[in-house]
């Protein structure tokens, strides 16, 4: 199968059977095999009937139904599980995303041998003020965190061969930063391409300004754990061992000037030294107990399930 074309979605009823026809007649058009799957991210509205509708129609329509809302990255996370073609697609549900970007966004991982190739929405027709500058900040501080040289992270449209998506784990709210997942991986070879953006047709965003607030909370995290995520000991612990260092030093200090120098002066407790070593010394010892119970967890931990699944929808047929 040539293309899986992965979509989460909350609430995008009015959307989904124009989207559905639009993918449909792209692929139909450049020949691809195909699958497209709805993963609906526990939609309050018609949303999933639409998706067992079209899948009756159409049996190259699949559907994943969570049980409640989990978050955008653990429907990606289930849709990356699912897909069986050898690119995947994936785009926001409400026709924001342009399905004719997908032939060039195939043809570049296929032809230019791209891991990844993430859109660039270089004209947008979002908020100036409280989606398109914020944007360009949160950008800037990826780049210049992850070292991966993106304009856009955050753009929906997105294309992966296949070994990428079944190597990664999206979790969290991470989907922001799969191409530094991709490249913490291993995957090295990440594209950009200016894609269309189009106005939104129905409905409203399903997201606020907290989600840029989130999203440089996730890149100090991402940060973290793509240096010191598989040796804690390394940070916590080199910091613990400084800090006891200097708590000891001024210890030291005070033992050798009570005792040899100053042996009538001040009592200990009443010296501001006394106090900076106590602190650095616990400070120390507690660092590197957290770089220490950091290493167990990481060589203990398991994978657990991360979201719930009501319903799931089988294709009938692989490929058309």
């Amino acid at each position: 199968m040539n293309l899986s074309v992965v979509i989460p979605l909350l609430n995008e009823d009015e959307s989904l059977t124009e989207l559905h026809k639009w993918i449909v007649n792209v692929m139909q058009e450049h020949r691809f095999s195909y699958e497209i799957l709805f993963i609906d991210d526990g939609s309050s509205d018609n949303s999933w009937n639409i998706i067992s509708e079209l899948s009756r129609k159409d049996p190259s329509v699949r559907g994943i139904r969570f049980l409640r809302n989990f978050g955008k990255s653990q429907a990606l996370h289930a849709g990356f599980k699912a897909a069986m073609g050898d690119v995947v697609i994936t785009m926001d549900a409400d026709l924001q995303d342009n399905p004719e970007e997908i032939p060039e966004l195939y043809d570049m991982i296929v032809t230019g041998k791209y891991d990844l190739v993430s859109g660039w929405k270089k004209k947008r027709f979002d908020s100036i003020l409280f989606k398109n500058l914020p944007s360009k900040l949160f950008n800037w501080a990826a780049r210049k965190t992850s070292g991966v040289q993106l304009n856009d992270f955050n753009c929906g449209l997105k294309a992966y061969r296949k070994e990428v998506i079944k190597t990664i784990e999206v979790s969290g709210e991470m989907h922001r930063y799969i191409p530094v997942l991709a490249k913490n991986a291993g995957f090295g070879v990440i594209g950009e391409k200016v894609v269309q953006h189009q106005a939104r047709k129905y409905g409203k965003t399903k997201f606020g300004m907290e989600r840029f607030i989130n999203g440089f909370l996730d890149l100090i995290t991402i940060w973290f754990v793509s240096k010191f995520g598989k040796r804690p000991m390394h940070l916590f612990g080199a910091w613990g061992v400084v800090m006891f260092i200097i708590g000891f030093g001024f210890s030291v200090y005070l033992g050798i000037d009570k005792l040899f120098i100053n042996k009538t002066g001040r009592l200990i407790t009443d010296r501001p030294q006394f106090f900076i070593a106590l602190t650095a010394m616990l400070l120390g010892t507690q660092l590197f107990l957290a770089g220490f119970l950091g290493e167990i967890v990481i060589r203990s931990k398991t994978n657990g399930n991360r979201y719930s699944i009501a319903e799931e929808i089988e294709p009938l047929q692989t490929a058309r």
